[in-house]
């Protein structure tokens, strides 16, 4: 992953848990986490498409959960937001060494192995379970 999008995603969504059933519009969402608007628009259009927030538009529209923070685990955020591995990728080594010619294979075994417990780790952390070190 390698980027702050796991952790901005947990922001917002830790700040509408926290918020109860105020709608929280972009900008506020943005002063919160300190970033540009965009940025937040992109990351909620993101957790919208896997059915973790919802908005409304208009006047007093907003950003609210799609479902109780006791529903959401940290593994759904991570695979909403992951879009490269997490340790990176593998270089171009030489192919006649017979280093080279193996590492890649040998090195995405290990970085699958390494994402799968990442991911079952997070599975057993619900939002809400995160959200309690922040009352």
């Amino acid at each position: 992953m390698n980027n702050v999008r796991f952790a901005t995603s947990l922001h917002i969504l830790t700040l509408l848990h926290l918020s109860g059933e105020e709608l929280l519009s972009s900008d506020h969402i943005a002063g919160s986490v300190n970033i540009n608007p965009a940025i937040i628009r992109k990351e909620i259009s993101s957790l919208r498409e896997h059915n973790l927030v919802g908005t409304r538009e208009g006047k007093g529209g907003g950003t609210y959960l799609n479902k109780a923070a006791g529903e959401i685990r940290l593994s759904q955020v991570y695979e909403a937001v992951i879009q490269s591995p997490l340790l990176g990728r593998s270089n171009t080594p030489n192919p006649k060494c017979p280093v080279g010619r193996q590492i890649n294979g040998v090195i995405e075994k290990l970085y699958t192995e390494a994402e799968k417990a990442m991911i079952t780790s997070l599975d057993k952390i619900t939002l809400e379970d995160f959200a309690k070190d922040f009352k």
